[in-house]
């Protein structure tokens, strides 16, 4: 547990000394690899980027993995590039309908894929430890596609699964649309925030699809405002430090614009939420810099009305629910389960 008191000295160890050796060496190469991958220039070096997508990148599976969960890819819009990994149970098939999760993974908006490791692995844990059929959406990247694609990729998939259900599960396996939760890590929490409003505004009719619950792991919020956190962890905590979080912001938002534009600045009254905006949750890490943001986002849904939960992981770094090995993945995807079931539609 980390404390407000510690000094400073104190703070810049706490990343280092509580995490494992394994997880700290899979951290180094991540940041090596993104301050590599990230141009002073503002753009993406894709071919270095293809390279460790490759080495990162798993093929979806007909064969049950030894939990019981198999994964098929399916095309949502094949002319922009924009797919699905679904993954569902295999044997034994559930016999209720399982509510449906649609996962967008983090990023900056400019960084990773749903056919890589980590976040295959992610969606196979949420989909037996929340018990749901888990839909990872590969949505375009900045800044090739910068705002609003993520966003427009995001709603298209929930029009697709309107439309369509959900393809490339085995005959048995039943879906419950009217129990369908966004659930997003850092760029993907924001996607969520930004899809669930659209959704609601545009109030399909008719449609199968509800969203439930938004299930928003540190999602990536920001200004041009410097937030005590973010000065406090800066270079400090390890992934996510102001260089980076400005690049990725100048990546994804439309040319000219600042950090105050309305897709990173949804942490004031300049926050738009329709009515039927959905219950969220929102994961904080104590060890991340964005935390200060996330907070802010939760307090805002709370004075628009809005139903909302904050769940504090005081030793977690950003992104820390990707690895296995930190005893907060586990109580993440528990909460979540918790959650998912406090909000199902209940006939």
């Amino acid at each position: 547990m980390s404390e407000t008191g510690s000094t400073s000295r104190e703070q810049e160890a706490a990343p280092r000394a509580s995490l494992p050796r394994a997880v700290r060496l899979q951290v180094a190469v991540f940041s090596a690899a993104i301050d590599v991958i990230n141009r002073r220039d503002g753009t993406v070096n894709r071919r270095l980027y293809s390279v460790a997508d490759r080495v990162l990148r798993v093929r979806a599976g007909p064969r049950p993995d030894p939990s019981g969960v198999r994964s098929a890819d399916f095309d949502v819009d094949a002319s922009r590039g924009l797919w699905a990994r679904v993954f569902s149970f295999s044997s034994p098939v559930p016999q209720a309908p399982l509510p449906v999760v649609v996962y967008f993974h983090g990023g900056g908006f400019a960084m990773f894929s749903a056919r890589q490791c980590y976040f295959d692995r992610l969606c196979r844990r949420i989909c037996r430890g929340v018990g749901a059929v888990v839909v990872s959406v590969e949505y375009r990247l900045a800044p090739e596609h910068p705002y609003p694609a993520a966003y427009d990729d995001a709603v298209d998939t929930l029009r697709f699964i309107d439309a369509n259900g959900v393809p490339g599960m085995d005959e048995g396996v039943r879906v419950d649309l009217s129990s369908c939760f966004l659930a997003g890590e850092s760029a993907g929490g924001n996607i969520i925030h930004h899809a669930a409003n659209r959704w609601a505004a545009a109030a399909p009719t008719p449609s199968s699809v509800r969203v439930a619950g938004l299930l928003s792991v540190q999602p990536y919020f920001g200004g041009e405002e410097r937030t005590e956190s973010e000065l406090r962890l800066d270079g400090v905590a390890p992934i996510v430090t102001l260089r980076r979080a400005d690049f990725w912001w100048r990546a994804f938002l439309p040319e000219g614009a600042s950090r105050d534009h309305p897709a990173a600045h949804v942490t004031d009254e300049n926050a738009e939420l329709t009515e039927a905006f959905p219950p969220a949750m929102v994961l904080v890490g104590g060890l991340d810099p964005l935390q200060d943001w996330q907070r802010r986002y939760a307090d805002v849904l709370r004075r628009k009305g809005k139903a909302v939960e904050v769940v504090e992981f005081p030793d977690g770094i950003h992104a820390f629910y990707l690895f296995p090995d930190l005893p907060d993945t586990a109580r993440a995807i528990e909460r979540m389960r918790t959650f998912v079931e406090s909000n199902r539609q209940r006939s």
